[in-house]
């Protein structure tokens, strides 16, 4: 063993040098047992990664984000896509229109194959289906980020985008012939188009509304057979101060409520029934004219998404911080009554409960901005109306709004820690399906009555005992890696589930 203090050595030719120590360079290195090695951490490389798709069928052809979805009202296997870049690097705003119908089912398994999961895994099932474009949408210059098929029929598809462009194209669906698409024409009259609406009233064929960034509301019919003059501006309103989030009409079309980042919620009388009632705001534009002047109606934050129930008696907004109000609507069946407009602006609070704008309900269950909101009537006797809120917070939170908006399930960490994107229920059912920034797409059987489920107790998804959930369907790649799912369409029965891909993919997913 060397003392402490080694011996002095004579001066080296080449002193300057760092050299290797005697004593150092006469230590043996004992000679590693590579059979009992553990491996190096190399960082990624050697990550396990485990692929699910659920997928029966996918379209990949877009080369970024798929923004949007919207199905044919008629035709529900054809479905419209639309994102933020196309094939080439030139194109920064593309859109496609697909026909799901090619996917192939899987056959449904034996119950014996219930009892052994590697038998279900290695039984003979088709891979998914790829499917082809049948028209690719052209003309934007920005994203394509809202789109939807005209009611009643379907015979227009209208796009918008961050280009501010709005642009139509007549659909021609036949069974013998195929889809013919013929483009209409375009407009732009604002900077960006946030959302489209078609309008459901059958006495309006063909209308859609948007909303724009500059908090502006449009209102256009479309005239398939009008190729010079296809477009035409029906109404536009100005009256939000911030960029309008989101809007939705009643189920029978006679008024369109929207919200904006200013807190402020406007029902519009589009077609004047409202007038023709005595149940219009002082300002002649709206039935119902809320905003943060009235307190009790302040969101703080704004307001980024809106529902009405089918019966169109109330509407729900929901904003910043959890926060949702839920508004009275007025009655419009009846009669046309003598009373005077409404002041405007105040929030209608004190107004009679037929000319609607009474606040029914404040609700913040909810940690964080509820980004989308969804109203069905549940078959039972009497009917049950529930609202779903799904929030940036990961959670869902369904209200039983005959019971006085009474919490009938908070299913904490629904899509874990990434933010709800869209709930919507399969039509007059008790089954809600929601997709999240995780990239899985979910569906719950709300019927029961559990209270503060999931995630906060299991520390994952909620499972089938306690939130509800009876299906997932995984294959985008999710978990905050650019790959969640940004939108989804089910038809009225909910049989099949087609996405719109944060990760450029679509893909259709079968109950």
């Amino acid at each position: 063993m060397p003392s402490d203090t080694p011996e002095q050595q004579p001066p080296h030719p080449d002193e300057d040098l760092d050299v290797l120590a005697a004593d150092d360079a006469a230590e043996e290195i004992e000679e590693v047992d590579h059979d009992n090695d553990m491996a190096m951490d190399s960082g990624d490389e050697d990550e396990e990664l485990t692929l699910v798709n659920d997928a029966i069928a996918y379209f990949d052809e877009p080369q970024d984000s798929l923004f949007t979805i919207a199905q044919h009202p008629v035709h529900p296997s054809l479905v419209a896509l639309g994102g933020s870049a196309g094939a080439h690097d030139d194109a920064p705003g593309a859109g496609w229109v697909v026909d799901t119908s090619a996917a192939q089912s899987r056959p449904v398994l034996p119950a014996s194959f219930a009892s052994d999961p590697s038998a279900a895994a290695a039984a003979d099932r088709p891979p998914p289906t790829a499917l082809a474009s049948l028209y690719a949408l052209e003309g934007h210059t920005d994203s394509i980020n809202s789109l939807c098929w005209t009611l009643p029929a379907g015979e227009v598809l209208v796009s918008g985008g961050l280009d501010g462009r709005l642009r139509a194209w007549r659909a021609d669906a036949k069974p013998s012939s195929g889809l013919t698409m013929t483009p209409l024409g375009e407009t732009q009259e604002v900077e960006e188009v946030n959302w489209l609406a078609a309008c459901p009233s059958p006495a309006h064929p063909n209308t859609v509304a948007l909303g724009a960034n500059d908090g502006s509301v449009w209102v256009y019919t479309i005239d398939p057979s009008d190729a010079s003059n296809a477009l035409q501006i029906v109404q536009s309103y100005f009256l939000h101060t911030a960029a309008c989030t989101a809007g939705t009409w009643t189920p029978d079309g006679r008024l369109l409520a929207t919200v904006s980042e200013d807190g402020t919620l406007y029902v519009w009388d589009v077609w004047g029934e409202a007038a023709a009632r005595g149940s219009v705001d002082s300002n002649g534009q709206t039935a119902v004219a809320m905003s943060p002047e009235d307190q009790r109606f302040e969101v703080e934050g704004g307001l980024y998404s809106v529902a009405i129930d089918p019966k169109a008696t109330f509407v729900a907004v929901g904003g910043a911080g959890g926060a949702i109000k839920i508004v009275s609507l007025p009655r419009l069946g009846g009669a046309p009554t003598t009373q005077q407009g409404k002041k405007s602006g105040g929030g209608g609070g004190g107004a009679d409960a037929t000319t609607g704008g009474q606040i029914l309900a404040s609700l913040h269950t909810q940690s964080d901005g509820v980004e989308t909101l969804a109203v069905t009537l549940a078959q039972t006797t009497p009917a049950t109306v529930l609202l779903a809120a799904g929030s940036v917070d990961g959670s869902i939170c369904v209200y039983d709004a005959t019971r006085r908006f009474a919490v009938r399930r908070h299913i904490v960490g629904a899509h874990e820690e990434h933010s709800v994107v869209k709930v919507e229920f399969v039509k007059n059912s008790w089954t809600l399906t929601s997709c999240g920034m995780d990239g899985v797409v979910r569906r719950w059987d709300l019927r029961g009555s559990a209270v503060g489920v999931g995630a906060q107790a299991t520390g994952g998804p909620a499972a089938p005992h306690d939130g509800g959930l009876i299906k997932e369907w995984k294959g985008h790649r999710g978990d905050g890696e650019g790959g969640g799912v940004l939108g989804f369409v089910q038809g009225e029965t909910g049989e099949r589930v087609v996405t719109a891909g944060d990760d450029g993919v679509s893909l259709v997913f079968e109950a």
